[in-house]
C-alpha cells in the first residue's frame, strides 16, 4: 500500500534524472508484491505451526504494527538523508527482512517468520514515505499526478501478481497439517518443520535479491543534487495533535478500519477458499484465486478514478462503495459453495477507491497541517495489524464464515463516514499528492 510522504521543499523539479522514474516504479511494484505475498503464506504457516486463526494473524499484526512504529522514524531519517539516500536504506532493510526468511525455514521456529516480516515492513515504510513525493520530483510539477497514477498501477499489478507466485512457490506442495506435537519425538517433529518450512523462503529470498539490484542502482544516483530536499519531519506530537480535528481524526479511524477490512479477508481467504463448505480448493488453486481479489481492486482503481472524475462526488461514492462491499462480505459470510467464494471474491472490486479517498477527504482543508494529517491518517495503517488478529479470534470461535461479519460492520462504518466527509472542509488547501492502497 502506498501513501504520501513528507513534502518536498526547495529546489527545482528532477530534471536531468527522469531516467530514475522506472526504478522508482519497480519499488511501487516490489512493496505491493511483498505485501500480499503473506496471503499465501499464512495457510502455510497456520499448518506448520499448528496455529489457530488469531495465533497466525500474528503475521499481519507484526507486518503493519511495522507502519505504526516506524512512520515518524521514517520521517526523520528522510529529512536528514534524503530521497535517494533513504530509499537505499529502506531497500536494505527491507532485503534484510526477506533474507531473515532462509534461517526462520531452517531453524522451523515461527517467531523467526514473524521477526522477519517486521523487518521487512521497516523497510517498506521508510520506501513509501520516500517514493511518493520522489516520484511527484522526477518530472514537470504539472505531470507529477500521472506519474504517481502509472507507478500506483504497478503496486496494484504487483498485489495481483504476488498471490500467484506464492501459490506457485509456497503452496504448490499443499498444505501440511502437522501431529499433535505430543505424539512426536521433537527431533523428528523439528525435522518435519524445517523440511515443509523450505518452500516459504524462496519468493521472498528472489525479492531480496531483486531490492539489492535497485539499492545499487539508487547508490549510483545519491550524490544527484537535482532532486531538492525533503521538508523538516513531522514530530510525533505535532501528529497527534490532530487528532482533535474531527475531519481528521475520523479520517485516520476510516482509515485505520478500512485497512484491517481489507487485510482480514485477504489473510483468511486462502482458508476459507479451502473450506470444504466453501469451494474446497486445494492450496494451491486457493492461493491463485486470491490474485483476483487484488485484480478486482485494481480494475476497480480505473473504474472508480473515472467515476469520482464525473460524479466529482468523492465522500457519495465511497459510501456507495462501502454498502456494496459491505453487502458482498455478509452475503459470503451467509452462503456457502460458490456464492460464498465469488461474493467474497468481489469484494475487492469495491475495495479499490477506498483507501485514496478516505486519505483526500481526511487532509483536504488542512493547508499547512497537511504533513502532520498525512502523518496520522499513515499511522493509522496499524488497523491491519489489529482487527485482522480480532478476525481470527473470531473465526476460531465461530468459524470462518461468520468471522467475516467483522469486515462487513467495518465496511459499514466506512459507509457513514463517506457520508461525513461529504461536507464541505471548513478550510481551502492543496493536499498532497493521492495516495493508493
Amino acid at each position: 500500500m502506498e501513501y504520501a510522504g513528507a513534502p518536498a521543499t526547495g529546489g527545482q523539479s528532477g530534471k536531468g534524472v527522469a531516467w530514475l522514474v522506472p526504478f522508482v516504479v519497480m519499488l511501487f511494484f516490489a512493496w505491493g508484491f511483498a505485501t500480499v505475498l503473506i496471503d499465501t503464506l499464512i495457510p502455510k504457516l497456520k499448518g506448520l505451526f499448528a496455529l489457530s486463526y488469531a495465533e497466525v494473524m500474528l503475521t499481519q499484526f507484526c507486518f503493519f504494527a511495522a507502519y505504526f512504529i516506524m512512520s515518524v522514524p521514517a520521517g526523520f531519517i528522510l529529512s536528514k538523508l534524503g530521497y535517494i539516500r533513504s530509499v537505499v536504506v529502506g531497500l536494505v532493510v527491507t532485503a534484510a527482512g526477506c533474507l531473515m526468511f532462509a534461517p526462520a525455514a531452517r531453524m522451523g521456529v515461527y517467531e523467526g517468520f514473524l521477526l522477519a516480516l517486521f523487518i521487512m515492513a521497516s523497510g517498506i515504510t521508510l520506501l513509501q514515505v520516500a517514493a511518493n513525493p520522489l516520484m511527484a520530483l522526477l518530472g514537470k510539477p504539472e505531470s507529477s499526478h500521472p506519474r504517481l497514477t502509472f507507478a500506483q498501477a504497478f503496486n496494484s499489478l504487483g498485489t495481483f501478481l504476488g498471490p500467484k507466485v506464492g501459490a506457485a512457490l509456497i503452496l504448490a506442495g499443499g498444505v501440511v497439517a502437522l501431529p499433535d506435537a505430543s505424539k512426536m519425538a521433537p527431533e523428528a517433529l523439528a525435522a518435519l518443520r524445517v523440511k515443509e518450512a523450505a518452500a516459504t523462503q524462496t519468493p521472498f529470498l528472489m525479492i531480496a535479491a531483486g531490492l539489492a539490484v535497485l539499492a545499487l542502482v539508487f547508490w549510483f544516483a545519491r550524490r544527484t543534487t537535482a532532486v531538492p530536499k525533503p521538508g523538516k519531519a513531522v514530530g510525533l506530537g505535532e501528529t497527534l495533535a490532530l487528532l482533535g480535528n474531527n475531519r481528521v481524526a475520523l479520517g485516520a479511524l476510516s482509515i485505520f478500519i478500512y485497512v484491517g477490512a481489507e487485510v482480514s479477508i485477504g489473510s483468511l481467504m486462502a482458508n476459507y477458499l479451502m473450506s470444504a463448505d466453501t469451494v474446497g480448493f486445494t492450496a494451491e488453486k486457493a492461493g491463485e484465486t486470491v490474485a483476483l481479489y487484488w485484480g478486482g481492486a485494481m480494475i476497480g482503481r480505473f473504474v472508480g478514478g473515472f467515476l469520482l472524475w464525473l460524479t466529482k462526488k468523492p465522500g457519495g461514492l465511497l459510501s456507495l462503495f462501502a454498502l456494496g462491499a459491505a453487502g458482498l462480505a455478509a452475503t459470503s459470510a451467509f452462503s456457502t459453495g460458490a456464492a460464498a467464494a465469488y461474493t467474497i471474491v468481489a469484494v475487492g472490486l469495491f475495495n479499490s477507491i477506498m483507501f485514496p479517498t478516505i486519505f483526500t477527504l481526511a487532509i483536504e482543508g488542512q493547508a499547512e497541517k497537511t504533513p502532520q494529517a498525512s502523518g496520522l491518517v499513515c499511522m493509522a495503517i496499524v488497523g491491519g495489524a489489529i482487527i485482522p488478529l480480532a478476525t481470527g479470534a473470531l473465526a476460531d470461535q465461530y468459524g470462518l464464515h461468520l468471522a467475516l461479519l467483522l469486515p462487513a460492520v467495518c465496511y459499514l462504518w466506512i459507509a457513514v463516514y463517506g457520508r461525513v466527509a461529504s461536507r464541505p472542509a471548513p478550510v481551502s488547501a492543496v493536499a498532497a499528492p493521492l495516495p493508493a492502497q
